[in-house]
């Protein structure tokens, strides 16, 4: 049943807006054009969205679009991948942000028992976020943040 198509992105009006059909009731959105996500529960009042509302940090509600013609909730999206590096909105409110992208770093292996992985006994991280050389990018560049961390390289769209 699982299935991706390309469709316009309803915030933004771009043309690389990933939907995956999860299960026949369940889809995921994921816009490359404007770096937001979302799904067919981030409606008000689904526990999903209550969940997400909850944990989320306060710039991402301040972001938070709602489709008017779906009511589905749109965020920004994070993109944290283990040897490549992590892409997040920054920003002090809805006025003054961008996206933020920062590439991982190996840990040498005398260092790693210094990092543990929470919940894996004996268990240490092999990159961690290189937040020194964080580059930052405009709102609407996230594809180019994206690009910076090196995500669309051959080997991860083969995974």
């Amino acid at each position: 049943m699982k299935y991706d198509e390309l469709i316009t992105c309803p915030k933004s009006g771009g043309n690389a807006c990933l939907r995956t059909q999860v299960t026949p009731d369940v889809s995921t959105f994921l816009s490359f054009s404007c770096g937001f996500w979302t799904n067919s529960l981030m409606k008000e009042g689904e526990e999903f969205y209550n969940t997400q509302m909850e944990t989320i940090p306060e710039l991402h509600k301040d972001l938070a679009w709602v489709d008017e013609s779906t009511g589905l909730t749109w965020l920004p999206n994070v993109i944290n991948e283990q040897g490549k590096g992590m892409v997040f909105a920054d920003g002090t409110s809805k006025e003054n942000w961008g996206w933020a992208a920062v590439k991982s770093i190996e840990i040498p292996e005398e260092e790693r028992k210094n990092h543990p992985i929470p919940g894996k006994p004996d268990q240490y991280l092999k990159y961690r976020m290189d937040m020194e050389n964080i580059k930052h990018f405009p709102e609407n560049d996230y594809i180019e943040a994206l690009d910076y961390i090196n995500i669309f390289n051959q080997e991860l769209l083969e995974k």
